[in-house]
C-alpha cells in the first residue's frame, strides 16, 4: 500500500499543528492544545516559530499523555506570580500589566533569559555586544521539557523556522530530515530575537528568529503537502485586522500586530492555490503520480487579547496573564471543534482545499 492508499485507509484526518511566535502571548498556543486533546486530536506534525517553536517543541517531544503537565510546568517555570489580583478596570489592569514588563525589562524572566551585567553598546565585540540578554537558561530549561530521543525518533514531526543571519533567508529545521541530529539549539535558534537575545551558532552559520522573516510557519506545510485528509490548525497570535488607532500607545500596539502578522491570511490563500492547482493538475490527467491530496482543510484560528493588553504584551509575563490566554486558546478551539468544519459537508470534487475562519461568531468557510 502506498502513501496515497494508506491516507484514504484511514478514517481520521491527519491533524498539523501551525504555532506563530509571540512570545508570552504563547500561553494562547497551551489552551488550544488542551481542547485538541479534549477530542482526541493529537498533533502529528506541529511547525513553530519563536515561542511556536519552543511550544512546539514540548509538544512534539513529549508523549500525548504528558504534554499538558509539561507545558503547564514551562509555562510556571518561566513566569512570577502576578504583582497585584487580576480585577479592576481596564486601565487599572494594563498599569499592572506594564508594571510585570518592566520587571521582565530589569530582571528577565527565570529560566528563559538574563540581562547581561555590561550594556551591550560598550561592550567589546562579541556574542555580548549583539543582544541584550543572554539566552543560556532557556537550554537547561528544554532539556528537562523535552525528550529529545523522541523527537530525533521523528514519532511527532517538528519544523521550527528560524532566519540565516548571513543570507536573511528563512530555514527550516525538520526532525523529518536531520537523522537524529536536532536538539535545543534549533529551538533556541527559532526564538533568538534581535536585539534582545544573540544570534545562535549552528554548524557555522548564525541565526535569528524566524519572525525576522516571516513569523508564521505554515511555508513548512507549503513545501512538504500531506497527502488523503489532513486538517491544519493554523494558531495566529496577532491579527492582521483591527480598528485604527487614536492614541500614541494604541499606535504602538497596532503597529507590532500587523508588523508579526506576517500577512498569514497571504500564506493561507497560497497554500489553499497550491492544493487547488494539484487537484485541477489530477482532474485533467496530468502528473497523477504526483496528485493533489486528497482534501486538506485549513483551520485559522487568532487569538484577539483583552483590552487591558500592552504593546509590549510579547513579554509580559505575569502569571494572570498567562492563564487569560491559555483561557482564550482553550475557548476558540473549543468553538472551532464543537463545529468540525471539515465534516459538516461533503468536499466539492474540485476542489482539494477549504479554509475555516474561527471567529466569536462562529466558523465561516470560504471556497
Amino acid at each position: 500500500m502506498d502513501r496515497k492508499q494508506e491516507a484514504t485507509a484511514t478514517s481520521k484526518p491527519e491533524c498539523i499543528l501551525v504555532l506563530q511566535g509571540g512570545g508570552a502571548m504563547g500561553a494562547y498556543h497551551i489552551g488550544a492544545l488542551q481542547a485538541l486533546g479534549e477530542h482526541d486530536f493529537e498533533p502529528d506534525w506541529v511547525c513553530g516559530i519563536s515561542m511556536g517553536a519552543i511550544n512546539g517543541a514540548i509538544i512534539a517531544g513529549n508523549e500525548p499523555e504528558d504534554r499538558m503537565t509539561r507545558l503547564a510546568a514551562f509555562w510556571e517555570a518561566i513566569s512570577r506570580p502576578s504583582m497585584f489580583p487580576p480585577f479592576g478596570d481596564t486601565a487599572s489592569r494594563s498599569w499592572r500589566h506594564v508594571l510585570s514588563f518592566a520587571q521582565t525589562l530589569e530582571f528577565g524572566q527565570p529560566n528563559f533569559f538574563t540581562p547581561r551585567l555590561l550594556n551591550p553598546f560598550f561592550a567589546q565585540p562579541g556574542v555580548a555586544a549583539t543582544s541584550f540578554y543572554d539566552t543560556a537558561p532557556l537550554y537547561e530549561t528544554l532539556a528537562g521539557m523535552v525528550d529529545f530521543d523522541r523527537l530525533n525518533a521523528n514519532k511527532t514531526r517538528l519544523s521550527v523556522g528560524a532566519t540565516n543571519v548571513e543570507t536573511g533567508k528563512l530555514t527550516f529545521f525538520d526532525t523529518k530530515n536531520m537523522a537524529g541530529r536536532f536538539g535545543p539549539e534549533h529551538v533556541v535558534a527559532s526564538s533568538s530575537l534581535p536585539p534582545g537575545f544573540p544570534a545562535t551558532v549552528i554548524d557555522g552559520g548564525s541565526y535569528w528568529d524566524g519572525g525576522c522573516v516571516s513569523n508564521s510557519p505554515l511555508r513548512a506545510v507549503l513545501s512538504d503537502l500531506p497527502y488523503g485528509h489532513a486538517v491544519v490548525f493554523v494558531i495566529d497570535l496577532w491579527s492582521a485586522s483591527g480598528t485604527a488607532p487614536d492614541t500614541m500607545e494604541a499606535v504602538a500596539w497596532r503597529a507590532k500586530q500587523i508588523r508579526y502578522a506576517s500577512a498569514t491570511p497571504d500564506h493561507v490563500e497560497a497554500l489553499a492555490a497550491k492544493v487547488q492547482l494539484r487537484r485541477a493538475q489530477a482532474l485533467l490527467g496530468h502528473d497523477i503520480a504526483r496528485a493533489a491530496p486528497l482534501r486538506l482543510d485549513i483551520v485559522h484560528i487568532v487569538y484577539h487579547p483583552a483590552d487591558d493588553q500592552i504593546p509590549s504584551s510579547d513579554a509580559e509575563f505575569s502569571r494572570g496573564s498567562i492563564a487569560a490566554r491559555h483561557a482564550s486558546g482553550l475557548a476558540d478551539m473549543r468553538r472551532a471543534l464543537a463545529e468540525r468544519p471539515w465534516h459538516r459537508r461533503e468536499d466539492p470534487h474540485h476542489l482539494g482545499c477549504m479554509v475555516h475562519r474561527v471567529t466569536h461568531d462562529g466558523v465561516c468557510t470560504m471556497t
